[in-house]
């Protein structure tokens, strides 16, 4: 069956509207105050910043896809999902917006895709994602951010989890040192449902993931982790927010941070335990490892709870590499910068080793020396 959806028009005035209602995000709004949006980007830009490009690899057999660019024949599935998921804050309102494209997937009750669909993000402009997963099914996701793209990269991504639905979702966001990418990921969840995601970031002009995730009903999981690592100028803020809206719900968030040069990592993590979502269970761990004198490190994990027998906890950290063990390494012959790498490399393993998949671990490994090069040559 299809169905319409609000016109192009009706979306763009509604963006307006929040634009002069709210303005661009910026440091006084308290979850923006570690990325000064409105201080590199006006609204005007936004809306004039065109729709960026996607490219999907041949698709798995059973994962259907429509898409966003076509304003016919749109499938219901997708006229009752598609800007219904989650708050809509400003920027993600702009990705609905000023979007002339974009791509929605959906996997059918019961499917099980054993191979992984791989989505392309480039270009300059706004960009919008919507991912379905029914009942029972289970998909995995690799969303690769491409390219320096000289302005603007705005994405919003929906996902609507069904009970008992399993989605794996890595995304991949190369450097990008003269870009402003920003991304908001909203996750509704039913009873049983699973969300696993991890975020490698190597940093931009200003880099903003945030995540809005909905544990609705009994049983839903949310497992996030995810690695940064900046030289440079370079800026990567993961904000999360989390929120247990029903008993024997679970969660987990995993972020490791490496800065150099002038760099600057964020880590924001919000929980909130609903009253009546008895025996939830979360925990959040946020650390930076600063490897520049000039590099910054902002962390800042949260907890609001309002339900009995819970189990949460949170916790931060900051620091440098370990004088004493690299004093050991080197005394047994390895090279200082070898050293230094081998501490780094170790401080990372954890997170990513939350990867399911040798291939896409072995791909952000890749990524990550490719970094700390840069970092520790700017950081000397």
């Amino acid at each position: 069956m299809s169905a319409a959806l609000p016109s192009r028009e009706e979306r763009r005035a509604d963006a307006l509207q929040s634009f002069r209602e709210r303005g661009m995000p910026h440091r006084r709004f308290e979850h923006w105050r570690y990325s000064d949006l409105r201080a590199v980007l006006d609204a005007g830009q936004v809306a004039q910043a065109g729709t960026a490009k996607w490219r999907a690899e041949p698709l798995p057999e059973g994962v259907e896809l429509f898409d966003l660019a076509l304003q016919v024949g749109v499938p219901d599935w997708v006229a009752q999902n598609l800007g219904s998921i989650g708050s809509r804050p400003t920027m993600k309102e702009a990705s609905l917006a000023f979007a002339d494209g974009g791509v929605a997937l959906r996997v059918p009750r019961g499917r099980k895709i054993s191979e992984p669909v791989r989505l392309q993000i480039s270009g300059v402009g706004n960009e919008r994602l919507l991912i379905v997963v029914e009942e029972g099914a289970s998909l995995a996701l690799v969303e690769m951010h491409t390219g320096d793209a000289g302005l603007l990269r705005n994405v919003g991504v929906e996902i609507a989890l069904g009970a008992d639905a399993e989605l794996s979702h890595v995304r991949m966001a190369a450097g990008a040192p003269k870009s402003i990418v920003v991304e908001h990921i909203a996750v509704a969840e039913a009873r049983g449902a699973r969300y696993r995601a991890h975020f490698a970031n190597f940093g931009a002009k200003l880099s903003r993931t945030e995540l809005h995730i909905v544990l609705q009903e009994e049983g839903a999981e949310a497992h996030l982790s995810g690695v940064s690592v900046l030289g440079g100028e370079r800026h990567a803020d993961v904000t999360s927010h989390i929120e247990h809206a029903a008993g024997d719900t679970r969660s987990t968030q995993l972020f490791k941070n490496v800065a150099g040069g002038k760099s600057r990592a964020v880590y924001q993590g919000k929980i909130t335990v609903r009253e009546g979502a008895n025996g939830s269970d979360s925990r959040q761990t946020a650390k930076a490892l600063l490897i520049g004198g000039r590099a910054e490190a902002d962390l800042k994990p949260e907890l609001i709870i309002f339900a009995d027998d819970v189990k949460c906890s949170h916790g931060a950290a900051v620091g440098e590499l370990d004088a004493e063990s690299l004093f050991y390494l080197r005394s047994r012959g390895i090279p200082e910068r070898e050293a230094h790498n081998m501490l780094i490399r170790a401080f990372l393993e954890e997170a990513v080793a939350e990867i399911e998949g040798e291939a896409l671990r072995a791909a952000i490994w890749r990524d990550v020396e490719t970094a700390l090069a840069g970092a520790m040559e700017i950081a000397r």
